[in-house]
């Protein structure tokens, strides 16, 4: 198939796209889940149902410690106490480590409060960008996801489709690409459903190494910024892709990241970023299918942005 390069979007056709998906008020002016409320009891029975084999498969990348071009602030691992320091209490003995590290970048996976995104000084559900202070958010902060994301994950494997390892950095997924994708793996996308999004940039990663994939590197494979009516329509509850969904750079006149915009901002959809599914797509062709059930848990910090965590499949 051929590769896609992105077609410009002036600020205007962007603007009436953001119109076009905005769910503020759909939920009621003080919602916090947004499009998580596509997601109920029986969405979560349903996918429950998909356990067949009983086996599960991270979808997380090892924490990074290790600076690079895409991780310019890797996290801090390490031991405060080992078992060269006796106690006199006795035993059992105890070794214990520290772990510091930000949420959000290239190389953690991490999922996004809806606070994480202000799009012309308006958070979703259009409360103020001011909710957000240096003591953390007011509000949507990440205790909303506080009792987990639990449901039927739903794997669109690009690369395969393609019939490449990767996407090239700057290359943009379409609708078609994506119905395409559904067709060929024998899935639909779903009212309730969890939207796993594979351009292999992690695979990329582990064979040619980190690259610089902001706005002065090489850039980064994502959805066309027309993907986000699809989403929309098919009332999609949560985006977990291995990147961070977004073409760099962008093709949107004035907008840097109009996938987060859109999906956060506008649509209040649970996103994380920086997965890795080359354990996922092995365990997806020996099962011969590409659904399973799919449980994330983020930690419970409140006036948190967003999150580590390790989002798990089963089949």
């Amino acid at each position: 198939m051929a590769k896609t390069t992105p077609q410009h979007v002036s600020m205007a056709e962007f603007e009436k796209l953001f119109q076009a998906v905005c769910n503020w008020g759909r939920w009621g002016s003080d919602d916090e889940k947004g499009t998580l409320n596509y997601i109920g009891h029986e969405q979560v029975r349903r996918a429950a149902g998909l356990v067949r084999s009983g086996r599960s498969v991270s979808m997380a990348v090892p924490i990074d410690k290790v600076a690079g071009p895409d991780n310019p602030r890797p996290a801090i691992h390490y031991m405060v106490q080992n078992y060269d320091i006796h106690s006199d209490l006795g035993e059992p003995q105890f070794c214990t480590d520290y772990l510091a590290s930000e949420f959000h970048g290239d190389c953690h996976t991490h999922i996004d409060a809806l606070c994480h995104i202000a799009y012309k000084g308006k958070l979703y559900n259009g409360k103020p960008a001011s909710a957000v202070t240096s003591h953390g958010p007011t509000i949507q902060d990440i205790t909303a996801y506080a009792h987990g994301i639990v449901g039927r994950g739903v794997l669109l494997d690009i690369p395969r489709l393609r019939g490449v390892k990767w996407l090239a950095p700057g290359e943009a997924v379409t609708i078609a690409e994506l119905e395409a994708a559904e067709r060929g793996q024998g899935v639909r996308l779903g009212e309730g459903d969890i939207f796993v999004f594979r351009t292999g940039h992690h695979r990329r990663r582990l064979e040619l190494g980190p690259w610089n994939n902001g706005y002065d590197g090489e850039g980064k494979a994502g959805l066309h910024v027309e993907t986000i009516l699809m989403l929309h329509e098919r009332k999609v509850a949560a985006f977990f892709p291995d990147g961070d969904g977004e073409t760099v750079p962008s093709n949107v006149e004035g907008v840097a990241y109009p996938i987060h915009a859109l999906q956060i901002s506008a649509m209040g959809m649970a996103c994380s970023d920086s997965l890795q599914f080359e354990e996922l797509v092995k365990v997806c062709e020996e099962e011969k299918r590409w659904e399973f059930l799919v449980v994330a848990a983020p930690l419970r910090l409140p006036r948190g942005t967003g999150s580590l965590f390790n989002p798990i499949a089963i089949f």
